[in-house]
């Protein structure tokens, strides 16, 4: 006994197409009561289609490598002190967060101040040393989070969102987070918390 053929869902399509355009153009008149055959038939095949083509998979191997490479050059770029380059990695309603509690920079006002940082060619150095990417199942949006390290500030977590725009990734959220080892918790969180009891107010940005 044969197994039933099976058929891959872009060979469906194109025997179901093919099928499709070799059928007369006008029905025998007996056969117009049912209505729109050939509409239906059109209908069937545009759905199948659109069907077919929303449930390619991405490859994520080769999706992780590029978003790899994106973050790598928005680092690269901050060390270059690239203003165009980095910021060119933002999304348009992108968010940077710092480690500052008052630190929720929107697009606009991350520009201005990178523009100034920026200026004098000082950016900031933070390598990647660990990287974790995972993916929505649309395929158009990712998330991440990496160890970066500073050769003056030393450990942080980066962590953040991307989407998939006009075919590039583009950062919708980073945030930096400055690690601290457990068995130090304590004293840092004294320092940190009479910081910020004894602190001028933070001027609005």
């Amino acid at each position: 006994m044969h197994e039933p053929l099976r058929r891959s869902p872009r060979q469906f399509l194109h025997q179901s197409l093919h099928h499709f355009l070799h059928q007369p153009l006008h029905q025998p008149r007996q056969n117009r009561r049912s209505g729109l055959g050939g509409a239906r038939r059109l209908a069937a095949v545009l759905g199948l289609i659109l069907a077919t083509v929303g449930c390619q998979p991405h490859d994520e191997g080769a999706e992780r490598q590029r978003i790899g490479a994106v973050l790598d050059d928005f680092h690269g770029a901050a060390a270059d002190a690239d203003r165009e380059r980095y910021l060119a990695h933002f999304a348009p309603d992108g968010v940077f967060m710092g480690t500052d509690d008052w630190e929720r920079w929107p697009l606009e006002e991350f520009s201005a101040y990178v523009a100034e940082r920026f200026s004098n060619g000082g950016g900031w150095s933070y390598a990647s040393e660990e990287r974790h990417i995972a993916f929505a199942p649309d395929g158009d949006t990712a998330w991440f989070d990496e160890i970066m390290v500073s050769p003056r500030w030393g450990r942080f977590r980066g962590t953040g969102v991307l989407l998939h725009i006009d075919g590039d990734w583009k950062l919708a959220h980073y945030s930096l987070t400055a690690l601290v080892p457990n068995e130090h918790f304590e004293a840092i969180s004294r320092i940190a918390t009479e910081g910020f009891e004894n602190r001028n107010p933070v001027p609005d940005a």
